[in-house]
């Protein structure tokens, strides 16, 4: 009995979930069914889309560029942005005060997207005027205002990547040692300066680690001294570390000297 109640179960949540999908993507469809019929207006009316012209041999394939980009913005977003570095540090931070999910992962990560808007802000601006401000006037299609917002991004990324990790996928990559880096391509650059943020985002973060791990140490010696084996350190260490964090403004301090290596 209790085995036909447990099947009756797992399908009753099999059909639960094979209805939330098809209601999902009855959403999503019909929330992108008014986009297409004001672009398909647009189109019949003879009013000019930026980057795209009526009868454009190129039509479908700024389509096709602009689709791709919105696919892979989560993956940009971490790739070319300061977003690892920022989550890294605070993932150590947190775990170095022993408050476990306290503050949320969602509290970190829009922290994080926050400060990478506030640092990536004047990069945001360079590729508004050299690719986004073009396209929209018609000079350049799609795919010319990607290759001209690369040019800001891989400067950006240039600034803040170690010549040992360029010089790593320029060797994988097989191709001719440049004269420059600003002539290496984006598919060098982007990987090696994940490989350099994740560097620094660790090294931050071992360093925020230690002076947490100095106190867990002292509490666990003197607790295991006076005889206190059955209490665990971390009872009594967690409250120490918070109030430390707490007195000497820890967040400013943190938040403060991530910028500061931005600028």
């Amino acid at each position: 009995m209790t085995m036909r109640c447990d099947a009756s179960e797992k399908k009753i949540k099999a059909a639960a979930r094979k209805h939330r999908v098809a209601w999902i993507v009855l959403g999503a469809a019909l929330l992108w069914l008014p986009v297409m019929a004001a672009a398909q207006e647009n189109l019949e009316d003879g009013l000019r889309i930026p980057g795209l012209t009526k009868g454009s041999d190129t039509l479908s394939w700024n389509i096709v560029v602009i689709l791709t980009l919105l696919s892979f913005l989560p993956a940009l977003l971490v790739s070319v942005t300061p977003f690892v570095r920022f989550l890294v540090i605070f993932h150590f931070l947190r775990q170095a005060l022993s408050t476990q999910n306290t503050p949320t992962n969602q509290t970190l990560i829009g922290l994080s997207l926050f400060l990478t808007y506030f640092v990536m802000q004047p990069v945001g601006v360079q590729i508004q005027q050299a690719a986004i401000a073009p396209m929209q006037n018609g000079t350049v299609t799609a795919l010319q205002a990607v290759d001209l917002a690369s040019v800001p991004l891989r400067d950006f990324m240039l600034r803040y990547t170690r010549e040992k990790d360029l010089a790593l996928f320029v060797e994988m990559s097989h191709a001719p040692r440049p004269e420059q880096p600003e002539d290496l391509p984006v598919r060098v650059v982007a990987p090696a300066y994940i490989l350099s943020e994740l560097k620094a985002g660790f090294q931050i973060g071992v360093v925020l680690f230690l002076p947490f791990l100095v106190i867990d140490m002292v509490v666990a010696s003197i607790t295991t001294s006076v005889g206190m084996l059955q209490l665990p350190p971390v009872v009594i260490s967690t409250p120490l570390k918070i109030l430390l964090f707490v007195m000497v403004d820890g967040w400013n301090l943190v938040v403060g000297s991530m910028l500061k290596s931005f600028y």
